[in-house]
């Protein structure tokens, strides 16, 4: 069976993207367009982004994690360390960061290397979380194969009645990374295919914006 997809497509009108108009600093440049996502309302969670590591495997894998947070050093974001992704880090720390807004018809792509924040950061992050989350960090051994579903229901009914009215511990091996930028693309849908898309890469300390072709 065989699905043609030739059919489906959409033309590109919203806006359009000039080196003339963007900001000098890609970060604020990204965070100009972030809170233009977040005031129209149109993205359930404009802080979704594909981070993409390479798998001890070779291949590269891309998955949807949610920033946190972001600041003039980088990017933010929490998991298992002990996971795929956190392991894959581990032994190559260049990823990337990619964010897609269809309702503006915007993307963001971000190269950076990926390093692991404080340990103050990743408590004071594991302190905010609601309690079902943490409870949920402390039963998730990221990755590893399970028999089903059950097994980890079972444990997180355990937890909960061990920490009821308790302070839950964060896992040792369980915090927070930055993405310290390297590159940024930011790419605006147009008319005919003919998308903007400019970059931004850094040279020392100074930022080299570039236009691209589509």
């Amino acid at each position: 069976m065989r699905d043609n997809l030739q059919d489906h497509r959409k033309n590109y009108d919203k806006a359009r993207l000039t080196k003339d108009t963007v900001d000098p600093n890609p970060l604020q440049q990204f965070r100009s367009w972030f809170y233009e996502v977040q005031d129209a309302a149109i993205v359930d969670e404009a802080n979704a982004m594909t981070l993409t590591t390479m798998g001890l495997d070779g291949f590269p894998k891309g998955r949807v994690v949610l920033l946190k947070k972001y600041d003039e050093h980088g990017f933010y974001f929490y998991t298992n360390y002990g996971s795929e992704k956190g392991i894959a880090i581990r032994e190559n720390n260049k990823v990337s960061l990619s964010f897609f807004w269809p309702g503006m018809e915007r993307q963001i792509l971000i190269k950076g290397m990926a390093e692991k924040t404080s340990v103050e950061d990743s408590d004071n992050y594991f302190a905010s979380r609601p309690t079902g989350s943490q409870l949920g960090a402390l039963v998730s051994r990221q990755s590893e194969v399970v028999a089903n579903r059950q097994v980890l229901e079972d444990e997180l009914n355990e937890l909960e009645e061990q920490f009821e009215s308790k302070d839950v511990p964060k896992p040792t091996n369980w915090g927070g990374y930055i993405v310290k930028p390297m590159e940024f693309e930011f790419w605006q849908g147009r008319p005919n295919r003919l998308h903007d898309r400019i970059r931004y890469r850094l040279e020392g300390l100074d930022w080299i914006i570039e236009r691209l072709a589509p």
